[in-house]
Order: C-alpha cells, then sequence, then structure tokens
C-alpha cells in the first residue's frame, strides 16, 4: 500500500498531497540550504517514484533556480513558505520535511554538508529547550 501525505503553505492557500515512498530524508547544512531557509539546515525528503499532486493553489507556487547550478527551490508567493518541487528533469521529487501536514514515520538518513555548516552550528544540544516562546 502506497503512503499518502498531505501538505500545505503557511496562508494555506496552497495545499498539495504525495502519494508514495520516501527514499531519503536528508538535513543538509551547505550555504544555499541555509539562505534558501534562513535555519541550520533544510530538512527535504526526495523521492523517484511518488507522485506530486496539487490539490489548491498551484498558480501561487513560483520556483527559484539558481543559476548555473541544480539548487532550486519552490514557494508560496503569497506567504514565502518552502513547497515541494520536481528536479532532474521530472526523475526527484524534493519535499521539504515542513510543509507536510501528515505525520512521518521515518527520520532523516544522514546530516550532509557538513563541512560548509553554520560557525555557530555546533552544541545545540546544551542549548536551554522551552516549551512556548519565551514572555518579556
Amino acid at each position: 500500500m502506497s503512503e499518502l501525505h498531505y501538505g500545505s503553505c503557511l496562508c494555506g492557500k496552497t495545499t498539495f498531497e504525495v502519494i508514495g515512498e520516501f527514499q531519503h530524508f536528508y538535513l543538509c547544512h551547505c550555504s544555499r540550504c541555509r539562505k534558501d531557509t534562513g535555519t541550520a539546515h533544510a530538512a527535504n525528503l526526495f523521492s523517484s517514484t511518488a507522485e506530486l499532486r496539487w490539490l489548491s493553489g498551484k498558480n501561487n507556487v513560483k520556483i527559484f533556480t539558481l543559476s548555473e547550478t541544480r539548487h532550486k527551490k519552490s514557494f508560496c508567493v503569497e506567504c514565502g513558505s518552502a513547497l515541494p518541487n520536481i528536479q532532474m528533469d521530472g526523475k526527484l521529487l524534493v519535499v521539504p520535511a515542513g510543509c507536510l501536514d501528515s505525520r512521518l514515520s521515518v527520520i532523516p538518513d544522514a546530516h550532509v554538508c557538513m563541512a560548509s555548516k553554520g560557525d555557530w552550528d555546533a552544541g545545540l544540544e546544551q542549548v536551554t529547550r522551552l516549551d512556548e516562546l519565551p514572555l518579556g
């Protein structure tokens, strides 16, 4: 039985489903992914067999490709949320894990591009953890 995942952007205008399994789940620390996400790493799921179906807002999806690279990002033009995209001439579906609304039954396979991680991205397991935003 094929897996079924649902996802959306932050504003909710763009929704999608992914039918099929993800083969890989990587946390990429390269400088492009850090700029892409504004965080320590991108968290992307990869599949060469799953199918992406836009349920709403497909016209709100913009695809940016960094010139002279294979780096690609899809996002909602309304709220800027990262969204799935098809790469490698239709052979690879890339889904940002954070845009999924359904639960994932997998954990990341690896941290990748660690040689170029941010210099502040070390020892984060020692940083204080809070369940909510601090007040004040």
